[in-house]
């Protein structure tokens, strides 16, 4: 009986793509784990650009949203203003008439005035102090006030009744509920108190029209803004290109309009676009050269970890995985990290001044911004990697 050779079976070809970039990931975590020091450092960068820029951007929507606050809480479909108007604030003020013709448009559901201005406070310990008076009508009461604490709204059907900003009380001489001050030259007294109400000027106090207007100086036959709501079947748009058509002399803006019209004035024609901005790219510019120095740093120190694996066939592709790997876990981790932080930070800080704005698409953007600097600064490092000649493990 021959004996037979048994042999064994070759190896035919290279491992499948998906085993090869399993491999490629399981050797980056490994490589992270085993040089913790530059991993700390790396994850260290891109937690403090996602701290600095999420905490310039919260602040900088915080700030957005204090100046529409008043446009968002109205429960108007439609506003008019004076046709200049650039932004929300106190001017000249327009004919009733441009009301009554309001009321009467096909669509329109209701229409009320608003109004609206800077009033000086006598403080009892001398000096005076600046807010800015709103005037709703009520019952309706579509300018507010809202966020109340104390009182009650139907209060400010009394003469001289006013709704003042419970934050400011201290600066308006220790104000409480039914103290009396005099605003532009005439006594009312505090019906009640909202709080955190405070736009880029004076802090907001509300009062009914009547009162506010005879308060501002406001003639009977005039009016600062005109609120519209529109009926339960009609088409805001429809209703505005209607009351446009009606009234020429006017800016008729929906609710969404009015507030882009005023984040585009402050973005244009105020610094602190160009303030908060910088502050973000700053704070991006830093957390990628951190990232960016200690990856190719990593990349230096592992040269001939880097080379064993060109000379026993790694691709740079596939090297590229690798890197790339932990460019992805850099950036979910030190973005959970510094997203975790900022949210802590936001609620320490926030005020009736200032409140800092969070929202879920922040954080989305947050990590693909985080995840593109971190492939960015992994790209330097790839540079590096691609020269590296696997020869140099037998030297």
């Amino acid at each position: 009986m021959s004996a037979e050779r048994t042999f064994a079976k070759p190896i035919m070809g290279r491992a499948s793509l998906l085993t090869r970039l399993r491999v490629m990931a399981a050797i980056a975590v490994r490589m992270m784990l085993h040089d913790r020091l530059k991993s700390l450092g790396t994850l260290i960068g891109v937690v403090f650009a996602t701290l600095l820029a999420n905490q310039q951007g919260g602040t900088f929507l915080g700030l957005m949203q204090k100046n529409v606050m008043l446009v968002s809480n109205t429960r108007a479909d439609l506003w008019i203003v004076p046709r200049t108007l650039p932004t929300l604030q106190a001017s000249a003020p327009m004919s009733i008439s441009t009301l009554h013709r309001a009321r009467v448009a096909p669509g329109v559901a209701w229409a009320e005035p608003l109004a609206y201005g800077v009033a000086s406070m006598k403080i009892p310990g001398g000096g005076t102090e600046q807010l800015t008076l709103v005037g709703a009508r009520l019952p309706r009461g579509a300018g507010g006030p809202w966020n109340v604490v104390r009182g009650d709204v139907t209060a400010l059907r009394e003469p001289g009744a006013v709704f003042f900003e419970d934050s400011e009380r201290e600066k308006y001489g220790g104000l409480n509920l039914h103290s009396q001050r005099e605003l532009n030259g005439r006594t009312v007294h505090a019906a009640g108190f909202t709080w955190g109400l405070i736009p880029f000027g004076p802090a907001y106090a509300f009062a009914e029209y009547d009162t506010a207007s005879d308060l501002l100086g406001l003639a009977r036959d005039q009016t600062h803004f005109v609120l519209v709501g529109v009926d339960s079947g009609a088409r805001p748009d429809a209703v505005r290109d209607e009351l446009r058509r009606r009234l020429p002399d006017a800016q008729v803006l929906t609710r969404a309009e009015f507030e882009r019209k005023i984040i585009l004035y402050i973005l244009t024609q105020t610094a602190i676009g160009v303030s908060f901005g910088t502050s973000t790219l700053f704070g991006l510019i830093v957390g990628f050269v951190i990232v960016a120095l200690t990856m190719f740093s990593s990349v230096i120190d592992n040269l001939r970890e880097f080379g064993t694996l060109k000379a026993v066939g790694v691709t740079n592709g596939e090297l590229a995985v690798l890197l790339l790997v932990q460019s992805a876990l850099f950036a979910l981790f030190g973005t959970i990290l510094g997203l975790a932080l900022v949210s802590r930070m936001a609620e320490g800080i926030r005020s009736a001044n200032l409140a800092m704005v969070l929202p879920p698409w922040l954080f989305a953007g947050t990590f693909v911004a985080m995840l593109v600097m971190c492939v960015l600064a992994s790209s330097l490092a790839l540079a590096r990697v691609r020269r590296i000649e696997p020869g140099m493990v037998f030297r």
